[in-house]
Formats: C-alpha cells, sequence, structure tokens
C-alpha cells in the first residue's frame, strides 16, 4: 500500500527547518505484516528530541530513514501469529521492541533488550526486516515505529494494547515522555515519600520526572530549567524550588537555590551541562539518574574520590528502567486517577506537512510536547 511518510535523507542540514527543509513529507510504498506483525493507522506522534538528534546529527542512524518513535495508532491489520490483537484495538509504540528470550530479557530489562537494539542500529523490524521502501530502494525504520507517517509496520512486541478511554493525543505521551521520565523517578531510583529530587531539563520527559516526584510524596523538589515560562508551569506541577542556571554564578548560590543537596539528581535534558548541575545538586549517597540521550562523544569526568568518600551513585535509565507493557498500563491509570496529570504537558500540534516547522519549535526549547496530530 502507499502511505505518506517523513523522510530524512541528510543528517546536519542548517535550520531555521521551515526553510531548508531536511524532512520531506513523500510516498512511500509499505509492505503488508509480515509474521509477528502489526499494521497500524497513525493517529497522533509525538515530537522528541530524540528525533531532533538524528535530523542534527547528533544522534547518527543509517539513511535514508522514516522518523518517528513515540505515537498512538489503531491496529488496522494483524500479522500470522498475532492473536491477541485486532484491528480496531488502540495502542501506544515503545521505542525498543523486546524478544521476551534473550538474557536482558528473561531479567526483566526489555529496554536491554539485545534484538531490540540490533534491529534498531540496523534500522530494521525486530524480524530484521525492512517494510518500506520507494521502489528498489529500501528505507530505515526509526526504533522499528517510524510513526511520523499516515501508516506504520510494526512487530507486535513494539506497540502496548490500552483501553479506549483516553484520547490519542493523550495516548501518545505514554509511548516516550513519561515511560521515560516518570520511569526513571519509579523504577531506577524508586523514590520514595519524603524524598529530595532535582529535575534538570523540563521538556516532556522532565516534566514526566517532576510530576512522578510529586506523585510519590517527595517532600522537596528542585526544577531546573533555563525557560522561566517552565519553571512556571513547573511550579504550579508540584516543583517546590524553581533555578534558572542563568541566575547562578557559583556551586554555593546553586545549593542555596535549590534549598541544599538533594537524595536524587534527574538529567533529562541529555546535555554535559545539564548533568554536571544535576550532579552537583545530589548530596553525599545520593545517586544522580540520566535519562538524556547527548552525542555519543559527550564525556564527564568523575570526581573519583567523592564518589567513594560520599558513597555517591551514577546511573542511567533508558525506556523508563521497567516493562512498558506493564508500567503503560499503569501510568495511564494514574493519569486517569488524578495522580499523573500528564495532560498538562500537552504542548502544539502540527499536520505531517508542517513538521520541519515543529522541529523548529522543539529546537527553540519553548515547547512542551508538541504532537504531529495526523
Amino acid at each position: 500500500m502507499k502511505t505518506r511518510a517523513a523522510l530524512l535523507r541528510e543528517m546536519g542540514v542548517a535550520g531555521p527547518y521551515a526553510e531548508s527543509k531536511p524532512v520531506v513529507i513523500t510516498d512511500v510504498e509499505l509492505d503488508p505484516p509480515g509474521p509477528g506483525e502489526v499494521l497500524i493507522k497513525i493517529k497522533v506522534a509525538g515530537l522528541c528530541h530524540s528525533d531532533l538528534s538524528v535530523i542534527n546529527g547528533d544522534r547518527p542512524r543509517a539513511l535514508p530513514i522514516v522518523l518517528g518513535h513515540e505515537s498512538s495508532a489503531e491496529v488496522v491489520e494483524a500479522g500470522e501469529g498475532v492473536d491477541d490483537l485486532r484491528a480496531g484495538d488502540h495502542v501506544v509504540m515503545v521505542f525498543v521492541p523486546s524478544c521476551g528470550c534473550c538474557f536482558p530479557c528473561m531479567k526483566g530489562r526489555p529496554a536491554l533488550c539485545e534484538p531490540g537494539a540490533k534491529a534498531n542500529g540496523q534500522g530494521t523490524l525486530l524480524s530484521g526486516e525492512r517494510r518500506l521502501h520507494i521502489g528498489e530502494e529500501y528505507l530505515n525504520h526509526a526504533t522499528g515505529v517510524s510513526c511520523f507517517a499516515e501508516y506504520a509496520v510494526v512487530s507486535r512486541r513494539s506497540c502496548v494494547k490500552i483501553n479506549t478511554d483516553i484520547s490519542h493525543r493523550e495516548a501518545a505521551l505514554f509511548g516516550c515522555a513519561v515511560l521515560t521520565g516518570a520511569g526513571a523517578v519509579l523504577n531506577r531510583a524508586s523514590l520514595r515519600a519524603g524524598d529530595t529530587a532535582a529535575v534538570v531539563g523540563l521538556g516532556g520527559v522532565g516534566l514526566s520526572a517532576l510530576l512522578a516526584a510529586a506523585a510519590t510524596g517527595a517532600r522537596r523538589i528542585v526544577a531546573v530549567d533555563l525557560s522561566d515560562e517552565k519553571l512556571k508551569l513547573a511550579k504550579e506541577l508540584g516543583a517546590t524550588h524553581l533555578v534558572n542556571p542563568r541566575n547562578i554564578t557559583s556551586d554555593a548560590d546553586l545549593l542555596e537555590a535549590a534549598g541544599g543537596p538533594v537524595d536524587y539528581g534527574f538529567d533529562m535534558a541529555g546535555a554535559v551541562p545539564a548533568f554536571e548541575t544535576a550532579y552537583k545538586l545530589t548530596g553525599r549517597g545520593g545517586s544522580t539518574i540520566t535519562s538524556g540521550l547527548p552525542n555519543p562523544g559527550a564525556r564527564f569526568q568523575l570526581p573519583l574520590a567523592q564518589m567513594v568518600g560520599e558513597e555517591r551513585e551514577i546511573q542511567g535509565s533508558y525506556l523508563g528502567s521497567g516493562v512498558p507493557a506493564v508500567d503503560i498500563t499503569r501510568y495511564i491509570d494514574l493519569y486517569k486517577n488524578g495522580r499523573l496529570p500528564v495532560d498538562k504537558l500537552l504542548g502544539k500540534t502540527f499536520t505531517l506537512d508542517e513538521i520541519n516547522e515543529g522541529f523548529d519549535h522543539l529546537a527553540s526549547g519553548s515547547s512542551l510536547r508538541d504532537a504531529i496530530v495526523l
């Protein structure tokens, strides 16, 4: 079948993207779903820095590639062997397919699935196949999802079935922003009532982390961002202390503005200065956790003596450090119960034809969780 899709053929094209148009909307051919795969109709696809990092070259991927990894969709057709999904079901995409059989999967860590990581690196579905092409030229799948398109074929292992009682606009948030941000707090940190936390970087992932920290009953939540508007929203969402690094001249000023060191410092910006800030805010015996994905060449010098003498921890968190099929369901339930008000994170919407303008807005740093509505 034919479908319109957002195709990237060259990374590192200079902005503004509304003028240079690195992402081209074009007709592509989409093969039917193979065994263990599903044909879906994309309803909403979130605009995320992980996609922007491919466009600007910070996260190199095999080209040409159809972008997009955070979405909510409707099942159109289930391939051979898929007997738990049917046409009309609503699903949320997961950007790491999990085979269920490798050692990390069997240990309950599907974010580290070895075949899933290999498929994502090669630009294929979990099966190793590509279902997108233009004539004889096959196109790469972004994290097995490629949801900046009207339709997609994905592995059954790349989607989670959800109830139909929330909108697709809301549901799309749970595939990346909420799954990653809330998961870092609830799974990786296991934040408890009375703990203290700092969240550096208030995009969709960072604000989701902040909401999760508030939901656990954290007694002090420090929000850090360069945008005063985002800091204002963070206050409404439960932050007790607001820090704009532009106003900070020393480490002592930083700690004073934050009300002191915290048990957990979260870097949600994916930049070395943000990680350094999260580390500086983390107290003795605390953990600094990063969910950001900077350029692979980014490095941070660790003060080893301090790590030993203060029993400090540094941890990474990917895909929310949990089990997406379980976590997405429980986070949606928390949202419906009013305990995780992620609808406050909804930003602007764009059409598929406006995708370059959408990435300009994302790159400006002023956006919440913007989305493409199809």
